[in-house]
């Protein structure tokens, strides 16, 4: 069985038996669309489905199968979960009879990984880097002083380009894609961007798997993409749109898009838009993949299997509310996110300091104040921040009044709904 069936059976199963079970019967065109997710043929999930009718929801192995004993396993938890460097040692080992082959190998352990037995390795064998390449790395990417090993986040704020209003008038977004709401705002380089910066220079330099993410408004997107603001120009960043509920054909054609192929040709061109995909992703590269959490697992699967490839060199950040728990949904995923960074809140201990840097508008404001608006409407969600920072402006400019005192503060949460 191929590594596509064990890693994907499960949920190609289940997905079919909840279509099977609710108002709609299984159809060719069902089967066909699960198949190509999975990378197996029609006839094989038409065999798994009668299985999974009959009782058989997983595989079943086969009895007197290859064993790993316990040193080999603390072994291959030492390599990083690496099978094949786990078969090469094995191969060269003139003590062991009947070694197995590299398949039976791969077999071997995702059985028992999902028997549960626990692997203590420290991530995804091909995210695997020398410490001192990753030092080396991580300087040339600017993220990191010479012998220092500390994260270095811009001093200067990002350039407020991106709050100045259009010919039309209208407030255009940040180079992040994230509209600011007010005219003179910047990005600000607080505490939690630093830890965002590291970890996606993290992932970059080791051309691994990352997944930031957190409650909605934090600033997880504004965080990442400065990360990725201060990668070399020569490393590209491809960002996809992934819509509402995509399916496969619609998540290749983004990628597509995003890498600058032809999506148009070649999107419902299974196996060539893959080789393009795969050719492409051999470059070092980002690709940053926000609101990830609307993928299914399946479309997970499909990612899982384009960084699978041996030449793949780009590292892949997914980022989104709720990514987390998707893709815990997806476990062959799952085991190969390199790093897992939640964003929190604003720091409450430099609020006032922050909203100061955000926009001159706070310029003042007595820290009191912020501490009310903070504990009765914003509650650290720096989404919210900005909308009470857009409003107290245009109170300000409205009233020519010098300064942000604690009745316009009222006046500009009052305007963002009730809030109990």
């Amino acid at each position: 069985m191929s590594e596509a069936e064990w890693l994907s059976r499960g949920v190609v199963v289940r997905r079919l038996l909840e279509v099977d079970q609710g108002q709609e019967s299984v159809s060719a065109l069902h089967v066909r669309v699960m198949a190509e997710a999975a990378g197996v043929t029609p006839r094989t999930v038409w065999r798994w489905l009668s299985e999974a009718r009959a009782g058989r929801l997983d595989p079943v192995a086969r009895p007197g199968g290859f064993t790993l004993n316990d040193q080999q396993w603390n072994r291959l938890a030492q390599m990083g979960g690496n099978v094949a460097a786990l078969h090469r040692q094995m191969t060269k080992d003139d003590s062991l009879e009947n070694v197995p082959s590299l398949g039976t190998l791969h077999r071997t352990v995702r059985r028992d990984l999902r028997a549960g037995r626990p692997l203590e390795s420290a991530g995804a064998s091909r995210a695997r880097v020398e410490p001192e390449r990753y030092d080396r790395v991580l300087a040339e990417l600017k993220l990191q002083r010479p012998g220092e090993g500390v994260p270095v986040v811009d001093a200067e704020p990002a350039q407020p380009a991106a709050a100045v209003p259009d010919e039309n008038g209208s407030q255009p977004a940040t180079r992040s894609g994230v509209r600011l709401f007010v005219p003179g705002a910047r990005v600000v380089s607080t505490g939690p961007v630093a830890a965002v910066v590291e970890v996606v220079g993290h992932t970059a330099a080791a051309r691994g798997i990352g997944c930031v993410f957190g409650e909605p408004g934090v600033g997880k997107t504004v965080a990442v993409q400065q990360a990725l603001h201060l990668l070399p120009s020569r490393a590209p960043v491809w960002r996809p749109v992934v819509g509402v509920k995509p399916g496969l054909p619609q998540m290749r054609a983004s990628l597509l898009d995003a890498c600058g192929l032809p999506a148009a040709s070649l999107a419902h061109r299974a196996q060539a838009a893959d080789r393009a995909l795969t050719e492409a992703l051999r470059q070092p590269g980002v690709v940053f993949l926000d609101d990830a959490q609307r993928l299914s697992p399946p479309l997970l699967d499909y990612l899982r299997l384009l960084w699978d490839e041996p030449g793949t060199a780009a590292a892949l950040v997914l980022c989104g509310a709720g990514a987390e728990r998707v893709i815990a949904r997806a476990p062959a995923l799952r085991s190969r996110v390199l790093t897992w960074h939640q964003v929190t809140g604003v720091e409450p201990d430099r609020l006032s300091e922050t909203l100061a840097m955000f926009h001159d508008v706070w310029e003042g404001t007595q820290p009191a104040d912020v501490e009310w608006a903070d504990a009765t409407v914003a509650r650290g969600n720096f989404r919210t921040w900005a909308k009470i920072t857009s409003h107290l402006y245009a109170l300000t400019k409205r009233s020519q009044h010098p300064g942000a005192d604690r009745s316009l503060l009222e006046q500009a949460c009052a305007r963002l709904g009730p809030y109990l």
